[in-house]
C-alpha cells in the first residue's frame, strides 16, 4: 500500500508572528520555518505503518517556494522514501492546494492520504476536506487514532460527545490531530540519509492547475491587548458590571 501525506512549510510554532509594517501579511523574512505540527503528525503515523508492514512506501509532498525543500527532507529524515515538491511562488489557498494534491493522487494512486487537519498559519482546515470532495474518496478527519485492517481504514476521532469511530474504505483520506501519536525527532544518521533520497520538483502549470488566488485579503491586524480582569465581590456586582460597562447582557 502506498501513502501519500502532504506537508506545510509554515512559521515555527515558537516563533512569535509579526504582523507587517504596511498590514498586507505577516513577517516571513528571516524568520525560522518550519513543518506544520499536525503534518509532523501525519508523515508520523504514515511511517509507523510502514513499520508494521502495512504500507511499501510513504510519499510526502509540499506546495511552495523552492526553500520548502526543507521541510520535504525533514519528512525524509523521519521515514519517508521519497518526495515531491509543486513549486509556486503564488500564495495556495486551500482550494488551489487540494486541485494540486489531487492531480499528484492522480498520478501516483496511493491507497491512504494522511494530511494534517489544519495548517497553524492560516488555521483554514479545508484542505483536506476538499481534496476528499474532488477524489470523490471516504474521509476521516480530525483522527486521533488509525488503524487500516482488510482493506478499510477505522478512523477514532473526538467529537463533542465524546469518541466516534468511522469505517472508511480504502482508497481513503484521513486528517491528524494532536492525540494520533508523537512525532520522532530525526536522528543525524537519517538526516545525513535523506540527502540521498529522491526529490522530484514540478510546477502547477505542468499539473494543469490555476493557482490564482480566489480570495483577498484586504487587512491584516494584531488583535488588541487584552485589559487586567478584575475580581467582584458578588454575583450582583457581576451580572451589574456584564450589564452596564462590557454592556453584554
Amino acid at each position: 500500500m502506498k501513502i501519500l501525506v502532504s506537508v506545510k512549510r509554515v512559521i515555527d510554532y515558537n516563533v512569535r508572528v509579526r504582523v507587517k509594517p504596511d498590514n498586507n501579511g505577516v513577517e516571513t523574512a528571516n524568520v525560522k520555518m518550519s513543518m506544520n505540527p499536525f503534518d509532523e503528525i501525519a508523515v508520523e503515523e504514515a511511517v509507523r505503518l510502514k513499520e508494521k508492514g502495512i504500507a511499501t512506501e510513504v510519499v510526502v509532498v509540499s506546495i511552495g517556494p523552492d526553500v520548502a525543500q526543507d521541510v520535504l527532507r525533514t519528512a525524509l529524515a523521519i521515514g519517508a522514501d521519497r518526495a515531491i515538491l509543486v513549486t509556486s511562488d503564488e500564495v495556495i489557498q486551500p482550494l488551489a492546494a487540494a486541485k494540486l494534491l489531487k492531480a499528484i493522487v492522480d498520478k501516483e494512486a496511493p491507497q491512504l492520504v494522511i494530511t494534517g487537519k489544519q495548517a497553524i498559519d492560516d488555521d483554514c482546515n479545508q484542505t483536506g476536506q476538499m481534496l476528499a470532495g474532488l477524489l470523490g474518496w471516504g474521509q476521516g478527519t480530525f483522527a486521533s487514532k488509525l488503524e487500516i485492517n482488510e482493506g478499510h481504514a477505522l478512523v477514532t476521532r473526538e467529537v463533542d460527545g465524546g469518541l466516534m469511530t468511522v469505517k472508511l474504505k480504502l482508497p481513503a483520506l484521513v486528517t491528524t490531530d494532536l492525540r494520533l501519536n508523537e512525532p520522532r525527532y530525526a536522528t543525524l544518521p537519517n538526516i545525513m540519509k535523506a540527502r540521498a533520497k529522491p526529490l522530484v520538483k514540478m510546477t502547477a502549470a505542468e499539473l494543469g492547475v490555476d493557482v490564482t488566488p480566489r480570495l483577498k485579503t484586504i487587512k491584516v491586524e494584531e488583535p488588541k491587548k487584552r485589559k487586567g480582569g478584575t475580581k467582584v465581590p458578588s454575583v450582583q456586582v457581576l451580572v451589574d458590571k456584564l450589564r452596564n460597562e462590557a454592556k453584554v447582557i
